[in-house]
């Protein structure tokens, strides 16, 4: 008898999800990740199928546990919200994040970026954009057939993919979304939700004290002898409301 011989099994790749590194090197650049992921994170809000991450390792390459970035933002257009270890790109229907954002900390070497913008061009990205905030420098690159090129004039410069615009200044950059409003730290947006929310009490109180006013009225205006229709049509009321509120 003669026994078969068993091919040798492949060992299991695994794809770290840390390197235990920190997300950022400081506080201004941790403020430029969170500010561009969540304000295009609400920007798609309502798109159940785009996929917005920072510091999230993307590996590109199936079985090569080697060959990986982590974007201080990507984008990925076509694939749907949730939680993720990592990007295994071959698990997302083959689709690479589109659009990268990197914020630089004084630690950031010119070769480490040199081959950050080599993965991202090898890699599919599409549009690829450094904010350099303590130089106030913004950079792009824009993939055309023969791969990522620079961006000559970033001033006003609107994503294709995003729509999001960028408006150097000598204040610091700015982003605006298509609908021109413009991108909000989070502590902004915290504010405007407590005034907004101050605002609809202050209105429902209001509206509150006009219904009252005008409950306090009606006997008034029916000792004065005025009729119900009379009274409904001084009080925007219809005769029912009137009627009701007069037997209460």
């Amino acid at each position: 008898m003669v026994s078969q011989i068993q091919p040798p099994t492949q060992p299991e790749v695994i794809y770290p999800d840390s390197d235990g590194q920190p997300v950022a090197n400081n506080t201004i650049q941790f403020g430029w990740i969170v500010e561009i992921k969540q304000n295009i994170e609400w920007l798609f809000a309502d798109d159940p199928n785009v996929f917005v991450a920072g510091d999230l390792f993307w590996y590109p390459v199936e079985g090569r546990n080697k060959i990986v970035n982590a974007p201080d933002v990507m984008v990925v257009l076509g694939r749907p919200k949730g939680d993720r270890l990592c990007y295994q790109q071959w698990k997302e229907e083959g689709i690479a994040p589109q659009v990268v954002f990197e914020i630089l900390s004084p630690s950031n070497t010119q070769t480490e970026m040199d081959k950050k913008l080599l993965f991202y061009d090898r890699y599919g990205v599409e549009e690829y954009y450094i904010y350099d905030p303590d130089r106030n420098n913004l950079r792009g690159w824009l993939r055309s057939e023969d791969g990522l090129d620079v961006i000559p004039q970033m001033e006003d410069w609107v994503s294709p993919l995003l729509k999001i615009r960028f408006v150097p200044s000598s204040e610091g950059l700015q982003l605006y979304r298509p609908d021109g409003e413009r991108f909000l730290t989070y502590t902004e947006i915290s504010r405007n939700a407590e005034q907004e929310r101050q605002r609809a009490e202050q209105e429902h109180q209001r509206a509150e004290l006009a219904e009252q006013a005008r409950r306090d009225a009606i006997p008034r205006l029916l000792q004065m002898n005025l009729s119900i229709e009379q009274i409904a049509q001084a009080l925007g009321l219809s005769v029912e409301e009137v009627r009701t509120l007069a037997q209460e």
